[in-house]
């Protein structure tokens, strides 16, 4: 006799013994050895007979066991297996940007050479524009304005990593089948940055001498920190994140070393950058003005996202300058003074393999599978030199 009350579902939990009693259109209700009351849904899938539990009571009644029944049925009607849908949906769990980037990351980071890159540019310019939204939910117009924000910031290279990442991104959730559409797809290089061309400018050592005149004449507007940083760049040929996100605690400024992690380089192997003696005083100097902070560039303001000066801090400086010189020099970026110090090195006579390995380059072909002398004592040699031409220039 099959049951259709919930009297009688009571009434077997009372007589207290394990059995299961049909309900009608495959819902049974099994009493356990516990005398616990569950919802079973007996069905046919591919000719192959299955069951799955589905609620237990009297947390589900029997009219929502009912409804639940119906909902099933309907899949199984539409050719779908209700266990594999059960499992999709206890499986489903990125619901935002956020939540498929942190999985994407992830995966991706297991395959590029420097997944530090896509998990910076995601973090700051793609996350705080759409990283809370629902993936369903993102559009073309969304993906446009990400790449709005960064082209306004005047970073053409980051627009089109930037849209490069967020087509990835995409692609990623529809093969994980969260979405159906990528909305990344439409836009190209045209719509991001363009078409990419190497920048050749560096500075002569007469432009060096100007810029750091002009700094000294602006020196109330540039900030002197700000001053310490160009000549340490121009000094140690070092990327600005390198500098500008840097520790006391990577300094050995007993035998004159700064030993930048691993995770801060761009070839994601750490490196020993020996310190000349204008170096050093230079960072002394920026001891004082740390006041005890743990960064050597300590953030300078009240409100802030990280511990360090902002990654646009320097750039805002050289807009400043620029504004105050017109006419004085050609503009330039900050990264054109890592050119700059290659080249400088070339006038000052400096081996090409020692030069590249200033700027933590890895010697390429052959020779660079060979090669695995790191030349301190040459960089070392090499860095002094430059240093010395440097304070003529800078004063």
């Amino acid at each position: 006799m099959s049951i259709k009350t919930d009297k009688q579902i009571k009434a077997l939990l009372k007589v207290g013994k394990p059995v299961k009693k049909a309900c009608g259109n495959g819902l049974y209700f099994r009493v356990s050895k516990e005398v616990t009351g569950f919802w079973l849904y007996k069905y046919s899938f591919n000719k192959v007979r299955k069951d799955m539990t589905i609620g237990r009571y009297p947390e589900m009644s029997f009219a929502d066991a009912n409804k639940r029944i119906l909902e099933l049925r309907n899949l199984v009607a539409s050719h779908k297996d209700p266990q594999i849908e059960k499992k999709r949906e206890s499986q489903n769990t990125f619901r935002t940007v956020d939540d498929l980037a942190q999985d994407w990351l992830v995966t991706k980071a297991k395959k590029v050479k420097n997944p530090q890159i896509p998990i910076r540019v995601y973090t700051k310019d793609i996350a705080p524009l759409i990283g809370k939204m629902a993936l369903t939910d993102v559009s073309p117009l969304d993906v446009r304005r990400v790449i709005e924000n960064i082209n306004e910031s005047e970073r053409p290279c980051i627009a089109n990593d930037a849209l490069g990442y967020m087509k990835q991104l995409f692609r990623h959730g529809i093969k994980l089948d969260f979405i159906i559409n990528n909305p990344a797809l439409v836009f190209g290089p045209e719509d991001a940055g363009g078409s990419e061309v190497s920048r050749t400018r560096y500075l002569s050592q007469k432009e060096i001498k100007e810029v750091f005149k002009q700094i000294n004449i602006h020196i109330e507007t540039i900030c002197y920190e700000n001053k310490l940083a160009f000549f340490l760049l121009l000094s140690l040929g070092v990327r600005k994140g390198e500098l500008i996100e840097s520790t006391w605690s990577e300094f050995d400024f007993d035998k004159r070393i700064w030993s930048i992690p691993a995770e801060r380089t761009k070839t994601n192997t750490a490196f020993e950058i020996p310190l000349s003696d204008n170096v050093y005083s230079v960072f002394m100097e920026l001891k004082v003005f740390a006041r005890g902070s743990d960064n050597v560039f300590p953030n300078r303001r009240v409100s802030k996202r990280s511990s360090h000066i902002s990654g646009d801090t320097l750039n805002r400086a050289l807009d400043r300058l620029f504004d105050l010189s017109v006419g004085k020099f050609e503009r330039f970026t900050v990264h054109d003074l890592r050119r700059s110090f290659r080249s400088l090195l070339a006038e000052l006579k400096v081996p090409s393999h020692i030069g590249e390995r200033c700027l933590n380059h890895r010697i390429r072909g052959v020779e660079g599978v060979y090669d695995r002398y790191d030349y301190f004592d040459e960089r070392k040699e090499a860095l002094e030199k430059i240093s010395k031409e440097l304070a003529l220039l800078v004063e």
